[in-house]
């Protein structure tokens, strides 16, 4: 059964950038529904990172339309776009090493002590640390102890803590889009699939997903859909089950063009 538009929890209609005489976006048409994942693939400067970009609102289209939640917003920024419940996991992961894993969960809303402390900022860990195992469990996440500094963790436990962060602040309103740029890049295969199995998890528990990424097994894997850019244009956007590496590869080196 097809998904109405006004139903996606992120649309992208026609939306172009360029850069001076640089085109890196061309007209590219792009939605994700509650629940779903959309693998975007493509080569090196087809145009992903940008589209990411955008969708994140750190980069501004220089035409098009963007819908959150079926309301087409205007004013488009980081700030906008997280209130709006758009949150993106970037490559580096921006997590802050010497702080553990339930502060950098609950950075900006970490819960204070019980009144007279609280006037002064105190800040009760135990119950952050509470907090942040029930959020935790709610994901499916066990990876370390919640008051394991950010440095002693792997790889991996490093992905997973950056991608519970931006679930975690989307729980309170109960939906969102997550957008992620190359989880698994660097990881070992015990690592991407316990990267894997979150995503897959959030899928399941509502979220709207978007995944850049070069690997193709992690894509069949996760994805509900696949759509490809080449040098800035759209030329796929199919189930998955409708493709097979064969067909991805040929719509990623231009080989073939199967628009939806």
């Amino acid at each position: 059964m097809s998904k109405s538009l006004e139903n996606a929890a992120l649309r992208l209609s026609g939306i172009s950038k360029h850069y001076g005489y640089i085109k890196a976006l061309d007209d590219v048409d792009l939605e994700v529904h509650p629940g779903e994942v959309v693998a975007l693939l493509g080569d090196n400067g087809a145009g992903k990172s940008t589209l990411l970009k955008v969708m994140s609102g750190a980069h501004q289209a220089s035409s098009g339309e963007i819908a959150v939640n079926g309301r087409k917003v205007d004013r488009y920024d980081p700030r906008v776009a997280s209130e709006l419940g758009v949150e993106m996991v970037y490559q580096d992961l921006a997590l802050i090493d010497t702080l553990d894993i339930s502060t950098n969960l609950q950075l900006g809303k970490e819960p204070l002590m019980p009144f007279p402390l609280n006037l002064l900022g105190f800040v009760d860990f135990r119950r952050m640390h509470e907090i942040t195992e029930t959020q935790l469990e709610r994901l499916g996440v066990r990876t370390a102890p919640a008051e394991r500094p950010v440095e002693m963790l792997s790889g991996g436990q490093r992905q997973v803590t950056a991608i519970a962060r931006a679930a975690v602040r989307l729980f309170e309103r109960g939906k969102g889009t997550i957008l992620m740029d190359e989880p698994t890049a660097a990881l070992g295969y015990e690592q991407t699939k316990m990267v894997e199995g979150l995503i897959r998890r959030m899928a399941d528990t509502g979220f709207a997903i978007v995944l850049v990424t070069h690997n193709l097994p992690l894509c069949f894997n996760v994805s509900d859909r696949i759509a490809v850019l080449n040098r800035g244009r759209k030329v796929a956007d199919v189930p998955r089950s409708e493709a097979d590496h064969s067909s991805v590869v040929a719509w990623i080196t231009g080989a073939e063009r199967a628009i939806a």
